[in-house]
């Protein structure tokens, strides 16, 4: 799977969800970038629970990517490249995400990432359910999201970009890294507080 091919129309009970969706993720993970020195944070760490209900199968850590014309993988490639020092290397990246990146939230796939270890039984079974729930909540809001899953292969954008993010703040991530990639399905999702528009479930 390459990127998804389309969304809902903005002007819809979903596609409102998916907009802000994006317009939070976007400020949440901005605010990580420039006040928590690139640490994960409940924002992008989503619960993940079974498609038809029942308790958490753990959190796993998101990346969302810019897609198209919008994609930064080959800046992020030179980052990685130019300097085997894992601390500039830190600061190169949270300059370019602490700044820019994430004020244009139309430039991003809403397709979430999440990278895993070689072999990983955990990313097998993510893998095997085929459909599950991301349930995010964080700073007085929550979005639940019924998703499924994919592995992504290495000549997919979406896996090439979110290694080489996530090679910025982790020297010791492997090339045979696993990575899952989770496509919403809007028309079944929620959030509480609920934006304007948006149909809840």
């Amino acid at each position: 799977m390459l990127w998804p091919q389309s969304a809902p129309p903005g002007d819809s009970p979903a596609g409102a969800l998916r907009m802000a969706f994006m317009r939070w993720q976007c400020r949440v993970r901005q605010m990580m970038m420039r006040e928590d020195m690139g640490r994960p944070g409940p924002g992008i760490m989503p619960d993940v629970l079974p498609a038809q209900g029942g308790d958490s199968l753990g959190q796993i850590i998101t990346v969302m990517n810019k897609t198209g014309p919008h994609d930064k993988t080959p800046e992020m490639q030179h980052m990685v490249r130019r300097t085997n020092d894992p601390a500039a290397r830190r600061e190169a990246a949270l300059k370019l995400f602490s700044e820019f990146y994430y004020q244009k939230p139309h430039e991003f796939s809403d397709m979430l990432c999440a990278s895993f270890a070689p072999g990983s039984p955990g990313a097998a079974a993510l893998r095997r359910a085929e459909r599950l729930r991301l349930r995010f909540s964080a700073f007085n809001q929550r979005f639940d999201i019924p998703v499924r899953v994919w592995t992504l292969t290495e000549n997919n954008p979406a896996w090439q970009a979110t290694w080489w993010h996530n090679a910025l703040f982790n020297p010791a991530l492997s090339r045979e890294a696993v990575i899952l990639g989770f496509a919403p399905d809007w028309t079944g999702a929620s959030a509480d507080p609920a934006p304007a528009g948006a149909q809840q479930r």
